[in-house]
């Protein structure tokens, strides 16, 4: 028998218990595959935005609508290149769904959103149709909507003036990514903001938040110190950021979700140190007699000390491998259900289970294979 035929061969020895730990582990990798890619979604997830756009929303809080007046100040400072405007419209979908549903100006979120691919005819027409609406391909996609369909949509913020929370909009095209990262976000919707701000019950003037494009990124800091200065001790105190800042801060308003994710991780580790360790500490204390055999016959020390580790290593990589493999097939599931989370167990997460696998298999094996490496001939025949 090899040496790697020996190691397999004591590792499921006892089929049951090895069985239950290797579902404890697959479980435990499974859980942190997911809860990690949602850390790195909320975390990491805007590297792509960039420092090439600014966002100015009221100092106060994001919720907090800024007047249409201001547009044309912002872009009047030197640096901006294009301005407009997003409100956050709080769609819903059929009663039930929410949308991710914002009022923008057509062609200004044209000019600031260039990596959003859709055919000028139907930009335009986005701009000149009072009730026009477009819609990320992948929403569009997960509620089988197509260009030319009217799709009502009820929103639990703005009542019409009419009084009803009941919104229908003609669906002028469908907006995808340029790239594929783009393409992973689109899962939103637009609206006129003509059209919303003549309607809306709350009054018109209303800009929500602003999109600024800039002339050299390199100068973001600066541009974003004047327009705050701009507005200061005024009734409509700015604040702006970078937009993958913005983003961030966004995100966070959910709470620290890393802060929780981590705790979670430990908590399950921590659970499952404590069970594959006490399986190998057990599976030693049952072997000890077989390595005095072992060192009888000639196998050093090392060797007895490389046997225990390689099998702690095979079950917790066999395990933590099948559980982050588990965790990629759930997360593209995930994604192709429409749900507008781009979950995705990538590369980094990947990287982070295979240190953690590593660091599993030190914990609960070094131990076990020190005392079999420290194991006397005479003293584990005669059972002490």
């Amino acid at each position: 028998m090899t040496k790697t035929g020996f190691v397999v061969a004591n590792l499921f020895r006892k089929k049951a218990r090895t069985s239950l730990t290797l579902l404890s582990i697959v479980t435990a990798f499974l859980l942190f595959g997911l809860l990690q890619s949602v850390n790195v979604l909320f975390n990491a997830g805007a590297d792509f935005l960039g420092t090439a756009r600014l966002i100015t929303q009221a100092r106060v809080s994001f919720t907090q609508s800024l007047p249409m007046r201001m547009r044309a100040e912002i872009e009047s400072v030197p640096g901006v290149e294009a301005v407009t405007q997003s409100q956050w419209f709080g769609g819903v979908w059929q009663g039930k769904d929410q949308l991710v549903a914002l009022a923008v100006d057509p062609l200004r979120f044209h000019a600031v959103y260039p990596e959003w691919d859709l055919p000028e005819a139907q930009w335009k027409q986005f701009a000149e149709t009072r009730t026009a609406m477009v819609a990320g391909r992948k929403v569009a996609d997960q509620y089988g909507w197509k260009v030319g369909q009217k799709v009502p949509i009820s929103s639990n913020i703005f009542p019409q003036k009419n009084g009803s929370k009941d919104w229908v909009f003609d669906l002028v095209g469908i907006v995808d990514g340029k790239d594929e990262e783009w393409k992973r976000q689109a899962t939103q919707v637009w609206i006129n903001h003509g059209y919303f701000d003549e309607e809306n019950q709350f009054g018109s003037g209303a800009g929500g938040i602003y999109l600024i494009k800039l002339k050299d990124p390199e100068a973001a800091a600066k541009v974003a110190r004047i327009i705050d200065a701009k507005f200061e001790n005024s009734p409509d105190e700015t604040k702006t950021q970078n937009e993958k800042d913005w983003n961030l801060g966004f995100a966070k308003q959910f709470g620290d979700i890393g802060l929780i994710v981590r705790w979670i991780l430990f908590a399950v580790f921590f659970t499952l140190l404590l069970v594959v360790g006490n399986t190998m500490a057990q599976s030693m204390r049952e072997r000890v007699p077989e390595m005095a055999v072992l060192k009888t016959l000639g196998f050093s020390d090392t060797s007895v000390l490389g046997f225990v580790l390689a099998e702690t290593v095979a079950l917790c990589a066999i395990g933590g491998l099948i559980g982050l493999a588990l965790a990629t097939v759930a997360g593209w599931l995930i994604a192709q259900s429409g749900i507008p989370i781009p979950l995705r167990v990538e590369w980094r997460v990947w990287t982070a289970g295979i240190i953690a696998i590593l660091l599993l298999s030190i914990a609960v094996g070094l131990l076990p294979a020190l005392r079999a490496k420290r194991l006397k001939i005479v003293d584990a025949l005669a059972g002490r």
